[in-house]
């Protein structure tokens, strides 16, 4: 029986002695990343099942548009340009609050929006463990 392909969800502990988290890919690329820090572990789990829940939603808001954009009800994708012009996506919940972002700009809205389906396609199953499992294998 073949392994059944997974994402990952990987929590951490940061210097400062909060949890942070990250999705990766079943490539091990990473997909998302948690926006800003958890006070202790429970919330940063908390913060996974949300992303699990949420990153299915079929609504993405394109801040990108010249003459202004559709501002959507939350929960939802919303896809900007940053400071070095390049795509990102972010996910908001329900209650508007940021779950995750994307790590890193893309050259492309299309590959902006395929970072989003990456998310929605690994999120839901994406097996969770520490940085010190991850690590080991």
């Amino acid at each position: 029986m073949a392994n059944e392909l997974k994402g990952k969800f990987i929590y951490y502990k940061t210097p400062k002695g909060n949890f942070n988290f990250r999705l990766k890919a079943p490539n091990n690329e990473t997909i998302a990343v948690c926006e800003g820090a958890y006070t202790d572990l429970k919330s940063c789990k908390s913060g996974i099942e949300s992303v699990r829940k949420f990153c299915t939603i079929d609504k993405i808001e394109d801040q990108t548009l010249q003459k202004g954009h559709e501002t959507l009800s939350n929960p939802k994708f919303e896809i900007y340009v940053d400071k070095q012009g390049k795509f990102r996506y972010r996910l908001r919940a329900n209650n508007g609050n940021l779950l995750c972002i994307a790590e890193e700009g893309y050259a492309t809205k299309a590959s902006c929006k395929a970072g989003i389906a990456s998310v929605a396609k690994w999120a839901p199953t994406a097996d969770l463990m520490s940085e010190q499992e991850f690590d080991k294998k």
